[in-house]
């Protein structure tokens, strides 16, 4: 009888140490689950968002708000009595860049080629109000701007990407010839995946975007000229233009240039300020100076957020043209070479969307973004670093300027949507 006992207690205490065991294992664990933590999130974004892209564009132009008030609080403390004049102003520009990008994301991309004839001539008319005596906003001899009230925008930010689309749309009218040529076997490996633009097509490309920069040459407004005309050159040999049709574009380039340097005495001061900016230190050489001095004083880790010198009314537009001088005086040698890495991986993005894109509006879109993001931020960066002629150009997510900021932004929000649409592809197949 004990012995019978003894192996029922053994038993039951058997169970018991089985039941404890078991709910050892129901107690949820308090170390940090990962994966637990990147499912809850990702049901916080939408569906198909490639954060790869979003984070650095939102980051990078917070960064670029930042710049701006570091840049400026100086100056608009001396001149408006209040040093966040110039921050507010950008910072609406970067909600406004929001609302623009969340709803380019949630429009389907293929609205902009059923409309890109509306919205030519919606760039074109917004080209021409600023000759509009009480719309035009005329400042430091150039009337570049709309004022209605208290909102200004400057319509060549808005061209820019508006022949972008017209580009793109055009570019990609015939791309089903492209697709049957790819199922040509008689054709060689190059030529069945060549897309090649016809001189139609190529007709309707420059009569656009050479119109754009007529109009914006008579603001006058030389360095959006000089963008516009460098993406488009760029646009077309992406978009399968011939090398030799654009070799003769070569042409009359080579003799507009020219021309156009020589049509304004200006434009000849900064030339030779660009050769020898000490000869005129107090005059056009003053400038280029200020932004060597900035990007000098910088050296290898900088002198630290706000601590900026040259912004004391030293380096003149330091919060729009010449910004990347503070960049480089306040964070240093590394700081810049931080900061052109991520607009780098920006650029590198896009244009892995546009690779990716078996759409080919879409991938000329990205195409065409990516391309206009680079040849700006190229430009403005060798004026600031003395390896160009001064000329104003700002620094897409960082310069100064709400309308630039926003509509960057709004670019962005497209090249989301092309992606987006390409994973529904994907996940469809």
């Amino acid at each position: 009888m004990l012995k019978f006992n003894e192996s029922n207690s053994g038993h039951e205490s058997k169970k018991n140490r089985e039941k404890k065991k078991r709910d050892t294992k129901k107690k949820p664990s308090r170390s940090f689950n990962y994966e637990k933590f990147v499912a809850q999130f990702s049901r916080l974004k939408p569906r198909y968002m490639n954060l790869s892209l979003l984070i650095p564009t939102i980051s990078i132009s917070i960064f670029g708000i930042m710049m701006v008030y570091s840049a400026s609080w100086y100056n608009a403390t001396i001149y408006f009595n209040n040093r966040f004049y110039f921050f507010t102003s950008q910072v609406i520009g970067f909600i406004i860049g929001l609302l623009m990008l969340s709803f380019a994301y949630f429009l389907d991309f293929q609205i902009y080629r059923r409309f890109a004839w509306a919205i030519v001539g919606g760039a074109t008319v917004l080209l021409l109000l600023v000759f509009v005596p009480g719309l035009g906003i005329a400042r430091l001899g150039a009337s570049r701007w709309i004022g209605i009230g208290g909102f200004t925008m400057q319509p060549s930010e808005i061209a820019k990407f508006a022949f972008i689309i017209f580009a793109s749309m055009v570019a990609s009218t015939h791309s089903k010839d492209l697709l049957k040529r790819k199922k040509d076997k008689s054709l060689k490996k190059k030529e069945r995946h060549t897309q090649q633009l016809s001189l139609k097509q190529l007709g309707l490309i420059l009569a656009v975007g050479g119109g754009f920069c007529g109009l914006i040459l008579l603001q006058p407004n030389l360095s959006i000229v000089m963008t516009l005309g460098a993406t488009m050159f760029v646009c077309l040999f992406l978009f399968g233009a011939k090398l030799k049709h654009l070799g003769l574009l070569c042409v009359p380039v080579l003799i507009i240039v020219p021309i156009m340097l020589v049509a304004e005495p200006y434009r000849i001061s900064r030339l030779v300020a660009f050769v020898d900016p000490w000869a005129t230190p107090r005059a056009e050489g003053f400038q280029l100076i200020q932004s060597l001095f900035s990007l000098g004083n910088g050296g290898l880790f900088g002198r630290g957020y706000l601590n900026s010198t040259q912004k004391y009314m030293f380096l003149p537009f330091s919060e729009s043209d010449f910004i990347f001088s503070i960049i480089g005086e306040e964070f240093g040698l590394v700081g810049a070479v931080l900061f052109l890495v991520t607009l780098g991986y920006i650029i590198s993005r896009i244009f892995k969307v546009g690779r990716e894109s078996k759409d080919m509006f879409g991938k000329y879109l990205c195409f065409g973004i990516a391309s206009l993001i680079f040849i700006q931020s190229a430009l403005n960066i060798a004026v600031v670093t003395g390896s160009i002629p001064p000329t104003g150009l700002p620094l897409p997510f960082i310069s100064f300027g709400g309308t630039s900021l926003a509509v960057f932004m709004g670019a962005i929000g497209i090249v989301l949507n092309v992606d987006k649409q390409n994973r529904k592809n994907l996940t469809i197949e």
